[in-house]
């Protein structure tokens, strides 16, 4: 009994592929490159109704920052749209996000943000259409930009408007920047420049 017994295990154990431990160690290893996600996924709402993709962005580096339209920090868009159009032709770009989350600072609708951005800053960067960039209404993109879960970086916080999300070539999450921090800053500049 004890040999039929012997000879069923055997017969079991060969039965499994000899590359079954290899398929395991794949599949943890595509699971792994899955966690970590890039901003080429996602495609969103400008402010004219249109559809942007990020993926049109491959190669460039990325700024995405949270805006107001009747915040203390408001005036920064001057120093945003400068940046921009300095670094624009050298491969990189900013990308605003409209959010009515702190305050209610960000009011109005699609057409009344961009009428203000463009009179009073003379904006033409690339402007979102307003979504939420906290709670339990949070967009996909800003879920992609806090979540260690899916950026790989870190978890982070937006504490406020104009926080500054620092994205590389490769669409991946590379450094954050609080709100106070002036696109203009040394750290943001080197950054862009190398």
């Amino acid at each position: 009994m004890k040999k039929i017994l012997f000879i069923m295990l055997g017969a079991a154990l060969l039965s499994i592929p000899a590359n079954a431990q290899t398929s395991k160690a794949k599949l943890s290893k595509t699971d792994k490159t899955m966690a970590k996600e890039t901003i080429y996924q996602f495609k969103v709402e400008d402010l004219s109704g249109d559809t942007f993709d990020f993926a049109s962005l491959k190669g460039k580096k990325i700024m995405i920052v949270n805006t107001a339209s009747k915040c203390g920090l408001t005036p920064q868009y001057k120093d945003l749209e400068a940046v921009y159009k300095e670094y624009k032709d050298k491969g990189f770009v900013i990308i605003g996000f409209p959010a009515n989350n702190f305050a209610s600072q960000e009011p109005g609708t699609a057409k009344e943000i961009e009428t203000f951005c463009q009179q009073n800053y003379g904006v033409t960067f690339p402007m979102m259409n307003k979504v939420s960039v906290k709670g339990n209404d949070m967009c996909e993109v800003y879920k992609f930009l806090t979540q260690k879960s899916k950026n790989g970086l870190q978890d982070s916080e937006v504490e406020w408007n104009f926080q500054k999300y620092l994205i590389n070539e490769k669409g991946e999450l590379v450094k954050v920047i609080k709100p106070r921090t002036l696109v203009t800053e040394p750290e943001v500049i080197n950054w862009i420049k190398s």
